[in-house]
């Protein structure tokens, strides 16, 4: 269940980094970027290996990301989130959402002390319908 902090936030924010979203249309990562491009989202890619994902410039890592990032939306194995949650800290993001299946318990924890709204083993998508 999604917390009243991130509810508010998924209402508030602009703009979603995507960390480790996929060109190929039929990985889940690509139909939930687009959903969520197409309901008013700025959506900026980030994967290393990739230069354009939905007509948006990718990058490598969050730490080149121009601009703000209200929500780092992750789908990538549990084990490179703690990474992620770090970068997410030091570039100012406000919540970090674990899309399903992805948990860090320590990183989550983590997020929180940095004053980040955290989601775990959730679809930003599904969420988003929701509210």
């Amino acid at each position: 269940m999604m917390s009243l902090e991130m509810a508010a936030l998924l209402r508030e924010a602009k703009t979603i980094a995507v960390v480790g979203l996929s060109s190929d249309e039929f990985r889940p990562s690509h139909g939930v970027a687009a959903y969520m491009q197409q309901h008013g989202y700025r959506i900026v890619p980030v994967n290393p290996k990739e230069t354009s994902i939905l007509g948006e410039t990718c990058y490598p890592d969050l730490a080149s990301v121009p601009g703000e990032v209200d929500i780092v939306d992750i789908f990538r194995r549990s084990e490179a989130v703690s990474a992620i949650v770090d970068e997410a800290i030091r570039i100012g993001a406000r919540g970090v959402w674990m899309q399903e299946g992805v948990v860090h318990p320590e990183a989550a924890a983590k997020a929180r002390a940095a004053g980040l709204a955290v989601a775990e083993d959730l679809c930003i998508l599904k969420e988003h319908r929701k509210i």
